[in-house]
């Protein structure tokens, strides 16, 4: 049986890293992770020409890089859509540049919109975007955590089967938030299947949450348990990335690493 592969890393260059996106490349690679989601939440701010040197520095010490995109997106307010569809594809352009693959986003808020319309304006722009799309990115639709956002697993799958390139990622904490401290890490992955992704990306970290949904990440002190998690990707043989969201990034993933040696996994 042919061997599955779980990249782990963080959110972001690691707390120790000094300088930005391209020495954070290289401290991932040096402490033993093997991925890492480049940060664009405030703004797209790098060049094509640093995008290229991380993806060199990427490809040199087989580091997988994804990107999270600026959170100023709502793809269904008409308003704010047209901006947030070039900031959206901003990003997967640089990470395109730098080899990588999976460009996620949070796409909007229902406001005063029925649920159905919701889901018709994020499939709508989703499918604009995809014309527009550069070669080698996916659209990484994130499950959400709060009740007020669009973006529940059933949602995200929904527009997955229905707009090609577009891939779910999936918000682990942000499931359990949103339903209130509870998770069944079994549902969750049987829940993409339909989709037959030959990799899974997704989040993890511990949460506070409230009746509204999301608060905070937390460190994994708590709850989710990521144990469970790992066990149910080790009996499936899942090929995953999972990019910590912790306020202790690489620390945390590192932790996760740990856990899947304990088990028996060797990464």
């Amino acid at each position: 049986m042919s061997k599955f592969k779980i990249f782990l890393g963080p959110a972001g260059t690691p707390g120790f890293t000094r300088g930005g996106t391209l020495e954070g490349v290289g401290d991932v690679a040096a402490i033993g992770l093997n991925c890492m989601e480049v940060q664009f939440t405030h703004g797209v701010r790098m060049g094509t020409a640093l995008a290229k040197k991380c993806g060199e520095v990427a490809k040199e010490n087989n580091i997988h890089l994804s990107c999270h995109a600026p959170y100023y997106v709502n793809l269904c307010n008409p308003k704010k859509l047209n901006a947030s569809m070039k900031r959206i594809l901003l990003a997967a352009d640089r990470i395109s540049v730098m080899g990588g693959g999976v460009v996620t986003f949070h796409p909007g808020f229902y406001g005063k919109l029925e649920t159905e319309e919701a889901f018709n304006r994020v499939k709508a722009a989703c499918k604009e975007m995809v014309k527009q799309l550069t070669k080698g990115s996916l659209l990484g639709l994130e499950t959400t955590g709060k009740h007020s956002q669009f973006g529940t697993l059933d949602e995200i799958v929904g527009i997955c089967k229905s707009v090609r390139r577009c891939v779910p990622v999936i918000d682990f904490a942000h499931i359990y938030a949103r339903a209130v401290g509870k998770i069944d890490y079994k549902k969750v992955l049987d829940a993409v299947k339909p989709l037959q992704l030959k990799h899974v990306h997704s989040h993890f970290s511990n949460i506070e949450y409230s009746a509204k949904g999301e608060r905070r990440h937390l460190v994994l002190d708590s709850k989710p348990k990521f144990k469970p998690l790992a066990k149910e990707i080790l009996r499936r043989r899942q090929n995953i990335t999972i990019i910590s969201e912790s306020p202790i990034l690489e620390q945390d993933s590192l932790r996760m690493k740990r856990c899947f040696e304990r088990l028996g996994c060797r990464l």
